[in-house]
């Protein structure tokens, strides 16, 4: 049954277009198995049948599909690549060549979207407007302008209907996640709603530019202290939902020093990036999510600045400490320690084969122990791919972040390929974990928790006199949960009848008048008898 939502016909004319293009690309078996088809008819019948029956070709089809539905599901496909946990690690590299640009938008809509959120013209607001788009993007495109007071700035302008259109897009794809999950038992192990949920949470942040701009003044306040890192300057009176304005970085582009020979001090450049973010990870818990080199640039005297800030990930303050745990076990080859620190983090427990997950990690670890650029990411890497091979939940966060640490890294050793990050990581990891047991975060775990205690302290009286009186008083009703009860109850009575079929037919075959009723009790128990024995053989209990 198709929902309310879609009673309009633009919800369900998109629908439409959706399942079609997933027809065109070999995945109209989705379609027939969700009951879709007879509702919404499209030409051609799907090659494949079944997931099983998918060939090599899956992760580009995937790839070309996202980019034909357009902006949301680009954005959709730009976070799986993030996810190599949620699709696979093939999937998720084809889904890193999404493409995200587009032509730009008309200059005049880009200036009556700017006039109408800062209520004032473009000719009172800027001295100069700059008419070709620095970038073009599906959510917005960028402009170089110059305020009356001579700052030169680049101001983001999101597209008009984009936020309509993610809106539209999102309730199909909550509807055919839900249905997928439904008819597809397949794919449940996805949790493909939660995908849809998480999905939505990120895109929406990414279109609220004010979102956006306290991100970068919050990385700033970080990097205040670190002449190292320089953080654009955000013009919070030029800035709304929909447009934000902030100074314009002049610098050059981090994958054109790799390939440029100017005097440039690029060990020096690679050493600066690994540790602010690394500092982003381990000490500020806030770092940026999409570090490829098109978002890196590099000014005057090897000086670091990131750029677009819409994907930033937050690691809290037991996660951080965590983290530098579970990766110094990880850098010492130690393999029990790793086992350990999952199980404390809750990231695995005893439903999976634990013998298994440690022989395939103790794999995983030996292969990547001491080979310097890669044996971070590269073991974090096999580390969620293991976790997707057992089923295991991995933390959206943690994900986000091994892409930023693989991202970082191979930048970095295109700087510098004797650069090892591996010995930047170790001593900021081992700060962290000597502040976890150190005084100060006693008396700070005090302080947080104090309130906690009090009230503890305030009911744990009350509550320990309501039990000992209703001990007391006999009235403590304590309930024990029996597994399959009923089942072993109704064998015990069908026992008990059995063994009083048998006793008393013997009894009766004993009388003149009695054997032929004996004989019909002795069948009537050996039925009963043989029905019993094939019940314990259907569920195995022998």
């Amino acid at each position: 049954m198709i929902p309310e939502e879609f009673d309009e016909s633009p919800n369900l004319k998109r629908l439409n277009e959706i399942i079609k293009v997933l027809n065109d690309y070999k995945f109209g078996y989705i379609a027939e198995k969700t009951k879709l088809k007879s509702k919404i008819p499209f030409k051609g019948k799907s090659k494949y049948e079944s997931i099983e029956e998918l060939d090599s070709s899956l992760p580009a089809r995937i790839r070309l599909a996202l980019q034909e539905l357009g902006t949301t599901f680009i954005k959709l496909g730009q976070m799986l690549s993030t996810r190599p946990d949620l699709v696979g690690d093939e999937i998720a590299a084809e889904l890193t060549k999404l493409q995200d640009d587009v032509p730009p938008v008309d200059l005049e809509i880009i200036k009556s979207t700017i006039e109408t959120e800062l209520s004032n013209s473009t000719e009172d607001l800027f001295s100069e407007f700059e008419e070709e788009a620095l970038g073009s993007a599906s959510i917005g495109q960028v402009h170089k302008v110059v305020l009356k007071n001579g700052d030169k700035v680049a101001i983001k302008i999101q597209k008009p209907g984009v936020e309509e259109i993610i809106h539209k897009d999102i309730t199909i794809m909550r509807f055919l996640a839900k249905r997928i999950n439904d008819y597809m038992p397949q794919f449940r192990i996805n949790n493909l709603p939660r995908i849809v949920d998480e999905f939505e949470r990120s895109i929406l942040k990414e279109i609220d530019y004010n979102q956006e701009a306290i991100n970068i003044i919050r990385f700033d306040n970080n990097f205040k202290e670190d002449k190292t890192v320089y953080v654009p300057k955000v013009y919070k009176k030029y800035s709304t939902e929909k447009v934000l304005t902030m100074e314009l970085i002049e610098g050059k582009k981090i994958s054109d020093v790799i390939n440029s020979d100017e005097g440039y001090d690029k060990p020096l450049i690679a050493k600066r990036e690994i540790n602010s973010f690394f500092k982003q990870v381990l000490i500020d818990g806030f770092f940026h999510a999409d570090p490829h080199p098109a978002n890196v640039y590099i000014l005057d005297d090897n000086v670091v600045c990131f750029l677009d800030y819409g994907m930033m990930g937050i690691l809290d303050q037991e996660f951080r400490e965590d983290l530098a745990d579970l990766v110094i076990h990880y850098l010492e080859n130690n393999v029990k320690g790793v086992m350990n620190q999952l199980v404390y983090m809750g990231i695995i427990n005893e439903n999976i084969d634990m013998k298994a997950f440690k022989n395939d990690l103790t794999g995983i670890m030996y292969r990547f122990y001491g080979v310097g650029l890669n044996e971070m990411h590269g073991g974090l890497n096999g580390l969620i791919s293991l976790m997707r091979k057992y089923n295991v939940q991995v933390p959206g966060e943690f994900s986000l972040l091994v892409r930023g640490i693989a991202l970082v890294e191979d930048t970095v050793e295109r700087l510098d390929p004797n650069f090892d990050p591996v010995e930047e990581f170790k001593p900021m990891a081992r700060s962290v974990m000597r502040k976890k047991i150190s005084p100060s975060r006693t008396i700070d775990f005090i302080k947080d928790n104090i309130f906690e205690v009090e009230h503890l302290m305030k009911i744990l009286p009350q509550g320990l006199s309501k039990v000992l009186y209703r001990i007391e008083e006999g009235k403590i009703n304590i309930e024990v949960e029996h597994k399959d009860l009923e089942r072993i109850s109704n064998k015990l009575s069908t026992a008990l009848i059995i063994a009083a079929l048998l006793i008393g037919s013997a009894i009766i075959m004993q009388t003149e008048k009695g054997v032929y009723l004996g004989i019909i009790g002795f069948i009537i128990a050996m039925i009963l008898g043989i029905g019993m024995v094939l019940s314990i053989l259907k569920y195995r209990e022998i």
